[in-house]
C-alpha cells in the first residue's frame, strides 16, 4: 500500500481506543491494516467499510478475524474526515440496535461539542 492518504482517521473520545485495547494482538493488527486501506484506496470495499441503511450517516468498519466479526461505527466530517466511535464484538447476524442507538447519540455529542449543533 503507499502512503497517500486520501482519508484522516480521528478518535471521538476514547471510545474506539478502550475498544482497540481488549483485542487479541492479530485482530489488532487486520484492524490496522483496514484503517490504512480506508485512509489510501479511493473505493473501499464494501467488505470492510459500509454505509450503515436508515442511520444520519453512520458508517461500519468490517473486520473478520477466524470465526470472529468485529465492528466499528465511524461518520465523515467536513471533507474526508473519519471519526471512529464505538466499536463490538458481533455475535448475530444483525448488528444490535443498542450498538447503533449508542453510535447515533456519540455522533450526536460530537458534533455538538464541535459546532454547537
Amino acid at each position: 500500500m503507499n502512503d497517500n492518504f486520501i482519508r484522516e482517521i480521528e478518535y471521538y473520545e476514547n471510545y474506539y481506543l478502550e475498544f482497540f485495547e481488549i483485542l487479541d494482538p492479530e485482530v489488532q493488527k487486520k484492524f490496522n491494516w483496514t484503517l490504512q486501506l480506508i485512509c489510501t484506496l479511493e473505493r473501499v470495499p464494501e467488505k470492510y467499510f459500509k454505509h450503515i441503511t436508515n442511520s444520519t450517516g453512520l458508517y461500519e468498519i468490517r473486520v473478520e478475524y477466524r470465526s470472529n466479526i468485529y465492528r466499528v461505527f465511524c461518520f465523515f466530517d467536513k471533507g474526508n474526515l473519519i471519526i471512529l466511535i464505538n466499536g463490538f464484538q458481533k455475535k448475530t447476524k444483525k448488528t444490535p440496535k443498542s450498538e447503533l442507538t449508542k453510535a447515533e447519540k456519540l455522533k450526536e455529542e460530537y458534533l455538538v461539542e464541535k459546532y454547537g449543533k
